[in-house]
């Protein structure tokens, strides 16, 4: 019988991990089918949500190029006091700022309101029926300051607003991770609202005719307020207030959409902006904190990279790349992304890289240039020029190059790794400058003062200016 008991054990272990293997073996192949890309295309926002305090377009995720990259892309432009309605998504956000000045809470469950009212500056409300006041003490979590040029980082299921203080539009682009750990439910970007009535009637929608490769018809982007799935009484009993109150947290008749307009300006408790606040860097910068100086609670969630001075890479005849990564602003080794912005100046040259690490989101910020994408087969995937607002996706390993137009060319990437890594093929640091002359002859059937002149003649390490006529001049490196 003890025998029987054990077979019939060991059976159901057999089954159980072939039927797990099995399971894994189909998901990585479906993971790896994604990828199997012969094209890609410089892309545009398929969707648009238009909304009382603005618009929000969004790229079309089930593409080839989203799909393999595991992420969708999406643009929010917020009129002069215009608030985001609070959401949480389902993956994790890094957003960068485009244009346009604002404020911003990331409402985490568990950390302390440390924001409050001063006894001086204490509203009081006079009560119905009653000639006594009652003074109002606000307290919430902090908030936080963006400007133009800030990468921000938002957890997943982190619930957070923004609100437009300026006097000129707002806008920011921002990447979801939809294949990252944190989420657990399938690719498909969600949108949890905790206010208001987006996406429905009495809003101005609009949909390309351009249908996804991937074929079937698109999936449109998923948002809805979460409040309105609960009944009224449970939402009553459950914040203390009355119905009538309740059915306003539901949204039914708001037909203001997820970006609404606050006239008399959102009254919130904030410091001010201190200039010296987006120089700081963070103590330990170049190595692993030790736990102790962030928790999720006080974790930095900003960083600008729109600062010259700020390169990590600079040409002053050619450009300059500034990073952002786990080392600068660590809550991102969590989020296992980072982010770079790019500035080629007229007609100058990035050299052929590859990312050996990660996927490379590009969107165009400014101008325009020549992007070429080239595969494992040797094959031009893409070859063509792109513009303000055009999004290419760059795959892991695929070979790139980028050259600037007339009008410069600037971009902003969010990349697939915390640390991402780039390979050249050109330049003082490049895999062809790595190799031994006698093996480049070799392998190009080329004499060895030739495999010389090819590994030496450029000196610059990732940027190289360049000429309307195509020459090779050659540019000073000041920073590497």
């Amino acid at each position: 019988m003890a025998m029987k008991k054990l077979f019939l054990s060991l059976s159901s272990f057999l089954l159980l991990s072939t039927t797990l293997t099995f399971a894994a073996q189909s998901w990585q192949q479906q993971q790896q089918g994604q990828c199997h890309i012969t094209r890609i295309n410089a892309q545009d926002p398929s969707y648009r949500l238009r909304a009382e305090g603005g618009v929000s377009e969004f790229w079309d995720h089930n593409s080839d190029e989203f799909q393999c990259a595991g992420v969708a892309i999406h643009r929010h432009t917020l009129r002069s006091k215009a608030l985001m309605l609070p959401a949480y998504h389902n993956a994790p956000l890094l957003a960068y700022v485009l244009k346009g000045e604002g404020i911003f809470g990331v409402m985490i469950s568990g950390c302390p309101e440390t924001f409050e009212s001063s006894q001086q500056t204490r509203r009081q409300s006079e009560e119905e029926g009653s000639g006594r006041r009652q003074r109002f003490l606000d307290r919430h979590q902090k908030i936080g300051q963006f400007r133009q040029g800030d990468i921000l980082a938002i957890p997943a299921g982190a619930a957070h607003w923004a609100y437009n203080t300026g006097d000129q539009e707002f806008v920011v682009v921002v990447l979801q991770d939809t294949t990252n750990n944190a989420n657990q439910l399938d690719q498909n970007p969600r949108s949890f609202f905790l206010a208001g009535n987006p996406g429905k009637p009495g809003q101005e929608q609009e949909q390309s005719h351009r249908s996804s490769r991937r074929g079937g018809e698109q999936r449109q982007y998923e948002l809805g307020n979460v409040f309105r799935g609960f009944d009224v009484q449970t939402l009553a009993e459950v914040f203390g207030v009355d119905e009538e109150t309740a059915r306003k947290l539901q949204g039914e008749n708001d037909k203001r959409g997820h970006l609404i307009i606050v006239e008399r300006g959102l009254q919130v408790i904030t410091p001010p902006l201190a200039g010296e606040e987006y120089g700081r860097r963070e103590e330990g910068y170049g190595g692993r904190g030790n736990g102790v100086e962030e928790t999720i609670c006080s974790a930095k969630i900003r960083e600008n990279i729109n600062n010259p001075s700020r390169a990590d890479i600079y040409n002053p005849k050619a450009g300059r790349l500034t990073t952002v990564n786990s080392l600068t602003l660590p809550i991102l080794g969590f989020f296992q992304l980072s982010a770079a912005r790019g500035v080629l100046y007229r007609n100058a040259i990035m050299a052929p890289h590859w990312y050996v690490n990660a996927h490379s989101i590009v969107y165009v910020t400014r101008g325009e240039g020549r992007m070429q994408i080239v595969n494992h087969r040797g094959e031009a995937v893409f070859d063509g020029q792109v513009e303000e607002g055009k999004v290419v996706v760059v795959p892991q390993n695929f070979a790139v190059v980028k050259r600037a137009g007339e009008q410069g060319f600037e971009w902003v990437e969010f990349n697939t790794n915390d640390n991402a890594m780039i390979n050249t093929l050109s330049g003082r640091t490049s895999a062809m400058r790595g190799l031994p002359a006698d093996v480049v002859a070799s392998a190009y059937q080329i004499s060895r003062e030739e495999a010389e002149r090819l590994k030496f003649s450029r000196r610059e390490t990732l940027f190289f200016s360049g000429s309307s006529g195509g020459s090779t001049g050659r540019g000073r490196v000041a920073s590497a």
